[in-house]
């Protein structure tokens, strides 16, 4: 089954000078299959402007399915994170690690997934699956957090799987449905587990911009608000609308 996008809309109006804002879209994890899944694609920067009255749509992509699904991408405004391809490169093009093979006992050790801004490590017979490619760390919501890092590959023979990076799944081990999903809102890639590896994890939009400017008036849905650091903080891991 596909994931679901999760939209809002967030409407500035009600102020003859609006907030230029801070942005970080991360588009949908990929779901394992062998190697780890890769990570969806992070976009962020500074100096957005906005316009008041005019409704901005915000999407929240959802995580790929474990079995090397895609995940889906994540929006606000003309902003565009993409999801990553399903057991290859990230979304920021950081490709899977490679895989190694041992042809005298048939072991097979499956690569990581990409990372936003590293690629996945190499599985070998030997030493297991490949380790996830390195995410992005941001600190918009008022604390430094992990993003967008890929999924560990399967791991050979009784070998261990790659550990996931930045909430990326673990893989699992040959034989042993062990791979783990991605965490939830990270952007990261599912663990591999033999092409049946586990779930990619969904994206998130957060925005932020000077507390000098007012608080949104009314919101619904699930947005988390907060005030901290001199900034009004929106993060976004659901349906709803925000009013300013």
């Amino acid at each position: 089954m596909s994931a679901v996008q999760q939209a809002v809309v967030a409407t500035f109006k009600g102020s003859a000078v609006t907030p230029t804002v801070e942005y970080l879209v991360i588009g949908g994890g990929g779901g394992g299959f062998s190697n780890g899944g890769g990570a969806g694609q992070v976009k962020t920067a500074t100096g957005f402007a906005v316009t008041a009255g005019v409704s901005i749509t915000v999407t929240v992509g959802g995580g790929g399915a474990g079995g090397g699904g895609n995940g889906t991408s994540s929006v606000f405004s003309t902003i565009t994170s993409s999801p990553n391809g399903a057991s290859g490169a990230s979304g920021n093009g950081y490709a899977a690690g490679s895989s190694g093979v041992c042809t005298c006992n048939n072991s097979f050790g499956y690569g990581g997934g990409g990372g936003s801004t590293g690629a996945g490590g190499a599985g070998y017979y030997t030493y297991g699956g490949g380790s996830g490619g390195t995410g992005t760390t941001s600190s918009i919501s008022g604390a430094s957090v992990n993003y967008a890092g890929g999924g560990g590959g399967v791991g050979s023979a009784s070998l261990a799987g790659g550990s996931g990076s930045s909430g990326g799944g673990n893989g699992g081990v040959y034989t042993v449905s062990s791979a783990t999903a991605a965490s939830a809102n990270s952007g990261s890639g599912g663990g591999g587990d033999y092409g049946s590896g586990a779930a990619g994890g969904s994206g998130i939009v957060i925005i932020r911009y000077s507390n000098t400017y007012p608080a949104a008036t009314s919101t619904t849905g699930s947005p988390t608000i907060s005030n901290t650091g001199g900034y009004r903080i929106y993060k976004w891991t659901g349906s709803g609308s925000i009013t300013f």
